[in-house]
């Protein structure tokens, strides 16, 4: 799994090597990534886990964990929980904005790339991590960037809504092939992510500015928790036997399916992001 050296990474990885699964986990600081299999270790009841290192902000770290991961036979699992909100815009090494490069092209890619080891695991699941956030999103996806400023909140949320788009309509395209596909909301969970984000006003569009530390502080009362409790959904869709085939579900903060937000199956959208990601990370 993705991102899986701390936060609700962390406690998924956790909660699967718990139920039996050999976890592996990616991420870019490798000191974080002893610490993280130290804990997982302790928990464990299937095989070792271990760390392998990708900075996932670049496409050619994405492509060479693929590579590697694809000559280690069959694939059960895939979690892509790596994701990231800036206060202020960046660029990956690939001079692509980071917040879509983290949140949805890079999982696209891994996503895409490790398809033949998924169907041969088969039965075997993705997991895609989305948020709540997408309902702040700008549904535009002519391009990369939506014209008009960088709002940090706004354009995580818009990466977010494209990776459930990709999500649900992958869902469909494997349908019947062995391999479920389901996206997870954690909702709020408090980590270092929002702590470093969420408290600055800069990241939502200026007629907002004035209410967001009321809009803050309610989203943090009403739905912040720790990280345990938000790597529910993730673990619930990855091994619940529940939910065996039923593709295309999100998994809500309660771990229990929700509607989807309707933008996310708006066939425009769909086939904008597609047309989108492929361009910017081709398979082949």
């Amino acid at each position: 799994m993705t991102a899986g050296t701390g936060g609700i990474g962390l406690e998924t990885a956790m909660g699967l090597a718990e139920r039996g699964l050999a976890v592996t986990v990616v991420g870019r600081d490798a000191d974080r990534g002893a610490r993280a299999v130290e804990r997982i270790a302790t928990v464990a009841t299937g095989g070792e886990p271990r760390f392998l290192a990708a900075d996932l902000a670049s496409l050619g770290d994405v492509r060479a964990l693929a590579a590697r991961l694809a000559t280690e036979g069959p694939l059960k699992v895939l979690v892509n929980n790596v994701g990231a909100m800036f206060p202020d815009r960046r660029e990956t090494v690939d001079g692509i904005e980071a917040t879509f490069v983290l949140n949805h092209l890079s999982p696209y890619l891994l996503t895409e790339l490790l398809l033949d080891q998924l169907r041969a695991g088969g039965p075997s699941r993705i997991v895609n991590v989305s948020s709540g956030a997408i309902r702040a999103a700008r549904r535009s996806f002519d391009a990369v960037e939506p014209p008009g400023g960088y709002y940090g909140f706004h354009w995580y949320g818009r990466a977010k809504l494209a990776n459930l788009a990709y999500t649900l309509h992958l869902a469909e395209r494997l349908r019947g092939s062995g391999v479920t596909v389901l996206a997870a909301d954690p909702g709020g969970a408090l980590t270092d992510m929002t702590d470093g984000t969420m408290r600055s006003p800069k990241i939502v569009a200026p007629p907002l500015r004035l209410l967001w530390p009321l809009v803050r502080r309610m989203f943090e009362r009403s739905t912040a928790g720790p990280a345990s409790v938000a790597a529910r959904p993730s673990i619930v869709a990855a091994t619940d036997a529940a939910l065996d085939g039923r593709s295309g579900l999100l998994i809500g903060p309660r771990a229990i399916p929700v509607p989807v937000f309707r933008g996310s199956t708006d066939p425009r959208t769909v086939d904008d992001v597609l047309r989108l990601s492929r361009e910017l990370a081709p398979l082949a």
